[in-house]
């Protein structure tokens, strides 16, 4: 039997379906915190910038996301990156993953 053939009979046993569920990917942004008030949630401030279809000319635009906090110590104007998760409450479906940079106090 030559190698080729032996890889392909091994590889015959094994099943094609693993046993861990497969998770689609899971969006990620960065932003700043602009509000800390409530408690395990802050207030994720994003910024972008698109392009105008007429003018084509760059528009800054700025998306507020509530977001699930379980790190301690951030506060307002850290730098943070927050993770898309299922809904944790009627306005919250993101989640901080990690502080990138503090904010200078």
């Amino acid at each position: 039997m030559s190698e080729e053939s032996k890889e392909i009979q091994e590889g015959a046993g094994e099943s094609p379906v693993s046993a861990v569920p497969v998770r689609g990917r899971r969006t990620e942004k960065i932003g700043l915190v602009t509000s800390d008030k409530m408690t395990k949630t802050v207030v994720v401030r994003v910024d972008r910038l698109i392009k105008h279809p007429i003018y084509k000319r760059y528009v800054r635009k700025r998306d507020k996301f509530m977001a699930h906090n379980e790190i301690e110590g951030i506060g307002i104007g850290d730098q943070v990156r927050i993770v898309e998760t299922r809904p944790l409450s009627a306005r919250k479906r993101w989640r901080v993953v990690e502080v990138l940079r503090k904010a200078s106090r």
